[in-house]
């Protein structure tokens, strides 16, 4: 039951990593360390910032790509006349569901 939680919360918290809210928290950490710490934005500080920026826009590319490819994919199971409609909706699922489906669509083939 906790693990089931800790799994949605961490799928859930990647997703957000990729929305443009999270760069307005960077932006806001930023000018609130700027005010209330000025002195201690040195060059670790900066690559800190850097660093958590470059995790945010690779985050927002891979996320574009992963739902880029999954539209494509849904197109061609909806025309594919013997596909199945569920797996259209496999991408909501937790990656260890999707993981356990893989594993059983491998044996039985």
């Amino acid at each position: 039951m906790v693990l089931e939680q800790v799994r949605r919360v961490t799928t859930s918290l990647g997703t957000l990593s990729a929305r443009p809210g999270a760069f307005v928290v960077l932006g806001s950490y930023t000018v609130l360390w700027i005010i209330i710490q000025p002195e201690t934005l040195d060059w670790h500080g900066f690559a800190t910032l850097v660093t958590w920026a470059m995790t945010l826009f690779i985050q927002r590319a891979e996320h574009r790509d992963t739902q880029a490819l999954q539209a494509k994919l849904d197109e061609l199971l909806r025309v594919h006349t013997r596909a199945r409609n569920d797996l259209t909706k496999l991408d909501q699922e937790e990656p260890e569901v999707i993981e356990e489906h893989r594993a059983h669509q491998q044996i039985s083939e």
